[in-house]
């Protein structure tokens, strides 16, 4: 067992993180929504805790998305919370099927905190769609000059070259360790 409040070393899996960054505003074009898709896209303002790990939970279950579990949940209220922060849910025939978050905490930055669709809509276009509207988001706030996201070989497998081909290019890469993730619900 690793120190008081670590995971244990058998729990852990080891994984590599990509941090990305676009530094100018991609042309497009972006990928259209599908024809007659039942969705809709709206801002969470000031949500509820549980809104946000709702969704976390449903994109990330599988994904090993654990770190804000082991946070502080007036950590996570405040961010969450914070004006320069913001989540935008992706709701399916009035389920929430992906999210993403936007946060311009630093100047000039917009960092894609998070961003997913749920496994229920893969392979049917609403993911490619659904970063196109977060980076054309991201953008649209007055200041912004540079975007940044992170993904890692934990999330899908088209994570990376989803990022890539929308204009992100890497410019790091570290070794982590996190939480295996739990059977797939």
């Amino acid at each position: 067992m690793s120190g008081v409040g670590q995971i244990p070393e058998e729990d852990e899996i080891e994984c590599i993180v990509t941090f990305l960054e676009m530094t100018a505003r991609p042309k497009g074009p972006f990928a259209r929504l599908p024809m007659n898709a039942p969705v809709s896209l709206i801002r969470a303002v000031e949500p509820p805790l549980r809104w946000f790990f709702h969704l976390y939970d449903g994109v990330g279950e599988h994904h090993a998305w654990t770190d804000r579990h082991h946070e502080d949940p007036a950590k996570v209220l405040a961010f969450l919370h914070d004006p320069n922060v913001s989540l935008f849910s992706l709701m399916h025939d009035g389920w929430p099927g992906g999210f993403f978050m936007l946060d311009h905490r630093k100047p000039g930055v917009c960092d894609l905190a998070y961003f997913g669709v749920a496994p229920q809509l893969l392979g049917r276009g609403y993911g490619k769609w659904l970063l196109g509207e977060a980076i054309q988001t991201g953008w649209d706030r007055e200041g912004t000059t540079r975007m940044s996201v992170n993904t890692c070989t934990l999330d899908h497998a088209r994570a990376l070259p989803l990022y890539q081909r929308m204009g992100f290019s890497p410019v790091r890469r570290v070794v982590e360790r996190r939480k295996r993730p739990g059977p797939a619900a």
